[in-house]
């Protein structure tokens, strides 16, 4: 949706033939787009869960940050650009769009993965580094240099701050309260707008931007009971505005010099996905998590969004980058986002093929796998100890049944060792894995791991050693449901189906239908 919006701008800006738009109307209108843009993510954005996630997300993305500026200052030196160019193209690469990233694996049903947190986790912060950013930058473009004007700068921001967390975090909520009592729609809706517009006009006499001003209000407005209806309410608003943005951003692109320096644009595109993506995924590795979600982070992440091209502008109408300059940046922004979705496709197998490479003995085999132990016959195998695998294992422990797990994040490997519990470290769609397994002797297969290629790997390899074998799957639809019974799965939970069902059987038996006639009717929804 972002490209098309920037394609139409090419359509219609003077660097194209046929109709011209007026840009100045355009961009009046988009400073009210980005305001509700940037309001609704602050809106979206939880501080409570970013902190959950802890110093992966948070170190990680303020140090990625801090080494995209370096390489890009670094790159820009090398081409001929100003220092001031080359932080604002560092700045630009360095952030990721939480709305992309949110889509791509929320298509993929990998959200509430252990990557799909850290990587939403980690595009927040970066969102949060922007506030930073923009005032340093800003600060820079006026004075040129780090000097007094800087440190004045960043005094206003803090006391903005200052004034701002009170009301934000006392008045705001109630004043939502009071609105929502009134049970009138319209006085609501005139209160997120002023809210909104109000925080926006008030951070610009600080001297911080309207976008910015309006994504901390956002963010403040998050944390109350009423975010989600506060949210709702500013969607249309943002729909409607915040595509004018993208418009206006186009409208300021040259396509035919990006044309005759398609190699300085590639270079930069080259910089947010390579650059940038393998930076993340190396960070992560370093905090010790597994081999898939240490790629799959890089990869979420290996693409720019929403601030990226609010950075670009920033420095476009500061004058800190030429038009030259602002037109590769926006060019490498807008396909990165085009590449995340095929990027995030084809990750599966490339991690596969790493795995292959993968030395046998990085595999931390089970200490005792119980081969003299007839007990280990009626021991379940649960691959993937997330949020599914978890209750799968507390139910086997209520009935005192024995269970060995398969899990790749370190941190929950030593977890399950403290607590006696048998672990193989590894991934479990790795066969050098299964076979530590001994699926042969196994009472009943689980894989609750979410990704679906590795779901197909395990079901394939454990119905080829254990044709007896008891195997249930997870799913994310009925396509791939059918796939996995064909390779052998015994039953298979898709995750929306089940869902339905549930909320059917709630339905029926509140309106008066047997306890056994509800079951019936789950049965035959399910089929």
């Amino acid at each position: 949706m972002i490209v098309g919006y920037i394609v139409a701008g090419l359509a219609i800006g003077p660097f194209t033939p046929g109709v011209v738009g007026d840009i100045q109307v355009v961009d009046a209108l988009a400073e009210l787009g980005v305001v509700f843009l940037l309001f609704a993510i602050g809106a979206r954005t939880s501080i409570r869960e970013l902190l959950q996630v802890g110093t992966v997300a948070t170190v990680g993305a303020i140090v990625q940050v801090l080494l995209c500026i370096g390489i890009g200052l670094g790159v820009g030196t090398l081409l001929g650009w100003t220092p001031l160019e080359g932080s604002v193209l560092g700045a630009v690469v360095s952030n990721s769009s939480s709305t992309v990233a949110g889509k791509v694996l929320g298509e993929r049903g990998e959200t509430d993965t252990e990557h799909g947190r850290v990587a939403i986790a980690w595009s927040t912060v970066q969102d949060l580094s922007t506030i930073v950013l923009i005032v340093i930058l800003s600060a820079l473009a006026t004075t040129g240099t780090i000097d007094g004007g800087l440190l004045v700068a960043i005094g206003r921001a803090v006391v903005f701050l200052v004034v701002l967390l009170p009301i934000g975090l006392w008045i705001v909520p109630r004043l939502f309260e009071a609105l929502a009592a009134t049970r009138s729609r319209e006085v609501f809706l005139l209160g997120v707008v002023g809210v909104a517009l109000g925080t926006a006009l008030a951070a610009s006499q600080f001297g911080i931007s309207l976008a910015l001003g309006a994504f901390l209000a956002g963010l403040l407005v998050g944390e109350s009971d009423l975010s989600h209806r506060v949210v709702g309410e500013a969607l249309p608003f943002r729909d409607l505005f915040a595509g004018l943005f993208f418009v206006s951003v186009g409208m300021l692109v040259d396509p035919g010099f990006v044309a005759e320096n398609l190699a300085l644009a590639l270079l930069v595109l080259g910089l947010i996905v390579i650059v940038k993506g393998a930076l993340v995924a190396a960070i992560t590795a370093f905090f010790g998590l597994g081999l898939r979600t240490t790629v799959l982070t890089g990869v979420a992440l290996a693409q720019a969004g929403e601030f990226s091209f609010l950075l670009a502008r920033v420095g476009e109408d500061l004058g800190a980058v030429g038009p030259a300059v602002f037109s590769l940046m926006l060019a490498g922004t807008a396909g990165s986002i085009v590449l995340a979705g095929p990027l995030h496709a084809a990750a599966p197998a490339a991690i596969r093929r790493l795995e292959r490479w993968h030395d046998r003995g990085a595999i931390e085999p089970l200490a005792d796998d119980g081969a003299g132990d007839p007990a280990a016959r009626r021991r379940a195998v649960i691959c993937g100890y997330g949020r599914v695998g978890r209750l799968i294992a507390r139910g086997l422990e209520r009935r005192g049944f024995r269970y060995l797990v398969i899990e790749e994040d370190g941190r929950i490997v030593r977890e399950l060792r403290a607590q006696g519990i048998p672990v193989i470290r590894g991934m479990a769609d790795n066969v050098h894995v299964l076979e530590q397994a001994r699926l042969d002797r196994a009472a009943v297969l689980a894989v609750a791991v979410p990704d679906p290629f590795a779901v197909r790997t395990i079901v394939d390899y454990a119905r080829r050693a254990n044709r007896r074998l008891p195997i249930v799957a997870r799913s994310h639809s009925t396509t791939e449901r059918d796939v996995l019974r064909t390779l052998g799965a015994n039953e298979v939970i898709v995750g929306e189906t089940e869902l339905s069902v549930q909320m059917a059987r709630f339905a029926l038996r509140r309106m008066g239908v047997s306890g056994t006639e509800a079951e019936a009717i789950a049965q035959g929804l399910r089929r």
